[in-house]
């Protein structure tokens, strides 16, 4: 493997990354993985800097948010499956869709938290 540099102002900086890193690590974290790497860096230190150290953080805050999210998505599907809030209510009542759509939302991202990232 041949070490590449990149020219930064007048300076050579290396191109170096870590193992398993790829073009997806450059993305931005999602609400949950930054909420979940928050808690672990105040809540559980050492486990932080473990991870960080031996490049599972990156990862695991990935897959947290990804989890996260996709069960939020769910549960509001759900529930505006059960309550009857669809695109009907949507076109004679906006204001009522959109409360209720936020209403739905906060109560699944109650859950979430709670069971997914502060856990």
């Amino acid at each position: 493997m041949e070490l590449t540099y990149t020219k930064v102002g007048d300076y050579l900086v290396p191109d170096l990354m870590m193992d398993g890193e790829d073009e997806l690590e450059e993305l931005p974290l999602g609400k949950y993985g930054m909420m979940r790497e928050d808690f672990l860096k105040e809540h559980h230190s050492g486990t932080y800097t473990s991870m960080l150290l031996t490049g599972r953080l990156t990862p695991h805050l990935r897959e947290i948010d990804r989890q996260a999210q996709e069960q939020v998505d769910s549960i509001v599907r759900d529930l505006m499956k059960r309550q009857g809030v669809n695109e009907e209510l949507k076109s004679s009542d906006q204001m009522a869709w959109v409360q209720a759509v936020n209403s739905f939302t906060h109560q699944a991202e109650e859950l979430v938290l709670a069971e997914i990232v502060y856990k």
